[in-house]
């Protein structure tokens, strides 16, 4: 293949994963961000890349936030919120780190390319499903030509920077200026 085809090829797949996208799906995960302001994300892999890049976002809007793998994470409590990225529904160390937060009082968030995993069905509060092709996934979503979960992954992030201007623009007082200033300074 060629350049060419390849990136349209990307890009018609990720006009069908956006035209497939529940809106009103969308909206009650951002409805969930916008009103917890103590978040805490886990994922792995390319996924956790995004969802570390969709928390920073957030960190930046003000928005106390903690990555589950830092060793600085404090106790997740009653009223947290935790977001779960996990492409197929069923990452073995993902379900169990939710199942404890779920135990310690914690909502649980799964942002999902296949809702039918066990985690997404059995664990959690509430599902955002992004339906993009992914990896090991059985449910019913776009198909990509490309390796692995590239199209859920691509299409996280897409989706992750839309809500967050989403919110911005949504939210008085908060502007994009704002957020720069909360940007790590020490570079």
């Amino acid at each position: 293949m060629e350049y060419q085809e390849i990136y349209r090829k990307i890009q018609e797949e990720h006009r069908q994963v956006f035209e497939k996208m529940d809106q009103e799906n969308m909206r009650e995960f951002m409805d969930e961000i916008k009103k917890h302001p103590r978040i805490f994300f886990i994922g792995v892999g390319r996924e956790g890349m995004t969802t570390k890049a969709f928390a920073m976002r957030l960190m930046h809007m003000g928005k106390e936030i903690h990555w589950i793998w830092d060793d600085t994470t404090p106790a997740i409590k009653e009223g947290d919120l935790l977001v779960a990225t996990l492409g197929d529904g069923r990452i073995g160390h993902i379900d169990y780190v939710c199942r404890r937060a779920k135990e310690a009082g914690a909502m649980i968030y799964v942002v999902t390319g296949s809702p039918s995993g066990e985690t997404a069905k059995n664990v959690a509060d509430k599902v955002f499903f992004v339906p993009a092709s992914v990896y090991r996934g059985t449910d019913e979503v776009v198909p990509s030509f490309q390796p692995m979960g590239n199209l859920f992954e691509q299409c996280l992030l897409l989706m992750f920077d839309i809500i967050v201007m989403l919110i911005v623009d949504e939210t008085p007082g908060l502007t994009f200026e704002g957020m720069a200033e909360n940007h790590r300074n020490i570079e």
